[in-house]
Formats: structure tokens, C-alpha cells, sequence
């Protein structure tokens, strides 16, 4: 495992130290949350225009609960683990540009998280419609989770256990939605009701 971590801290170190303050306030922009609302609007009007308004309910509670279980699960192993950030571990100061801090703890990513949750969710949902769809979406969770390395609050393992929760997590109530939408659809109402 100590070595495992060590070659952890060797990749984090090579990623972050890639950077330079010209594109720092781009990368601060690409990991905040704000940016991607206009992106969150398109998701909405696409999922509007191909699922029934009664689906579409179902769809957004599922993400809500879906968004919801990934964030928690994250802050449960961050503390369950308490791996420091790299920008709370000694061991790197003066190695690595810290461009933003967080909390204490990061293991797992909750950026890389809930970004790998709404590519997988939403590709289930919209791939048969468009093609190209999954693609962008995980190209996206990608940059996102790298904005996480670039500005030294986590470490590349941290990024990729926090994809693969929100993948599986998005697999898991992207397809739950699309069982409930398919029972809905096909549930024909009962006579004398």
C-alpha cells in the first residue's frame, strides 16, 4: 500500500506541477459548479423533449437521490480514511502549486464523483436519441475531475475511486429510472378504477 501511495503522490506531483498561473483562473473556473449550469439547463430540455412530463418527474428524483448518495458516500470515506489533500500534506510542501485548499480530507473526489454519476445517468438515459452524447459527457467528467489535480486538492487515486462510485452509482439509478419509466409506460390502468 506504501508504495502504492508513493506512486500516487509521483503522478500527482507530475499532473499538478504541468500547470502555470496563466491558466490557473481557467481551471478554478472548470471545478466550480456555477459554470456548468447552462450545461445543466441542456441535460433538462433534452431529457424534456424525449421523456413524458410524468417520466421526467421520476427522472429528476432519481437524479436528486442519485447526486444525493454519491456526495455522502464521499464525505463518509473522507473521514472514514482521513487521507489529507495534497494541499494538507506535509510531505509535498514545496513540491506541488497549490492553487485552492479544502477541507482536510480527500479521498474520494466528490467532483469526480457526482460528474461520473450525471455522464454514466444521463448517457443511459439519451445514447439511443444521440450517439454522440456519452462521449461529451465523459470527456467532461473527465476535465472536470483533472481541474481537481491541476489545483492540488487531490490526488489521481482520489479522482479515480470517485469516478468509479459515480459511474456505478449512475449506472445503478440510470437504470432504475429507465425500469420505473418502462413500468409506467407500459402499466395499462385497471378496470373499475
Amino acid at each position: 500500500m506504501y508504495e502504492i501511495i508513493q506512486e500516487d503522490k509521483s503522478l500527482f506531483l507530475y499532473l499538478n506541477n504541468l500547470g502555470s498561473q496563466t491558466f490557473d483562473q481557467f481551471w478554478i473556473m472548470i471545478s466550480s459548479t456555477w459554470i456548468w449550469v447552462p450545461l445543466y439547463i441542456i441535460f433538462l430540455y433534452l431529457l424534456f423533449k424525449n421523456y413524458k412530463v410524468r417520466n421526467l418527474v421520476f427522472i429528476l428524483i432519481f437524479i436528486a437521490l442519485g447526486v444525493t448518495v454519491s456526495d455522502q458516500l464521499a464525505g463518509i470515506f473522507k473521514t472514514g480514511i482521513a487521507r489529507f489533500r495534497p494541499c494538507h500534506d506535509e510531505s509535498l510542501t514545496g513540491l506541488m502549486r497549490a492553487v485552492k485548499c479544502g477541507g482536510q480530507f480527500g479521498f474520494y473526489s466528490s467532483h469526480a464523483s457526482n460528474t461520473f454519476f450525471i455522464a454514466n445517468f444521463m448517457s443511459l438515459l439519451l445514447y439511443k436519441k444521440y450517439k454522440w452524447l456519452p462521449y461529451f459527457l465523459f470527456l467532461w467528467a473527465m476535465i472536470v475531475s483533472y481541474s481537481r489535480i491541476y489545483l492540488g486538492v487531490h490526488f489521481p487515486f482520489d479522482i479515480l475511486m470517485g469516478a468509479a462510485m459515480g459511474f456505478f452509482l449512475g449506472g445503478l439509478f440510470g437504470s432504475l429510472s429507465l425500469k420505473v419509466i418502462y413500468k409506467q409506460n407500459n402499466s395499462a390502468p385497471t378496470a373499475g378504477l
